[in-house]
């Protein structure tokens, strides 16, 4: 299949599975015209790497997984360097909710000493306006 099925078939983009195969995730063969061409477990692959993605890891994270992205990965038993990587990376992320958490709460204090104390943020959802 071509890049545009495969994007289609997998809810992602050409220019994303390009940058996986640049990656070294997944490949393709060149048919006569140039065009990549991929073969049909690419959209398990592809699938699977969307699934890593979406839980937090990077693409290079993913490389370890590289033995297991043809199976079902999300069913299957997390092996001890997957889980090691979850956990590397559940902690950069957490480091990164705790500076931005402290960057708000600064700015937060900021904003309130200068205004008085009048100032409150702006609730979810809300627009900008202050109150």
């Amino acid at each position: 299949m071509r890049i545009g099925e495969l994007a289609r078939a997998t809810g992602t983009t050409a220019r994303a599975l390009r940058h996986y195969e640049q990656a070294g995730l997944i490949s393709s063969e060149r048919a006569s015209n140039g065009y990549r061409v991929y073969d049909e477990p690419a959209v398990v692959r592809v699938r699977n790497i969307r699934h890593l993605l979406a839980a937090g890891l990077t693409l290079d994270d993913v490389r370890v997984f590289l033995p297991c992205l043809d199976g079902d990965v999300a069913a299957a038993p997390p092996s001890d360097g997957g889980l090691r990587v979850a956990l590397e990376r559940l902690a950069v992320l957490n480091q990164r909710i705790a500076a931005q958490t402290e960057a708000r709460d600064r700015l937060e204090t900021a904003l309130r000493q200068a205004a008085g104390g009048r100032v409150r943020p702006p609730e979810a959802g809300c627009s900008h306006r202050w109150r």
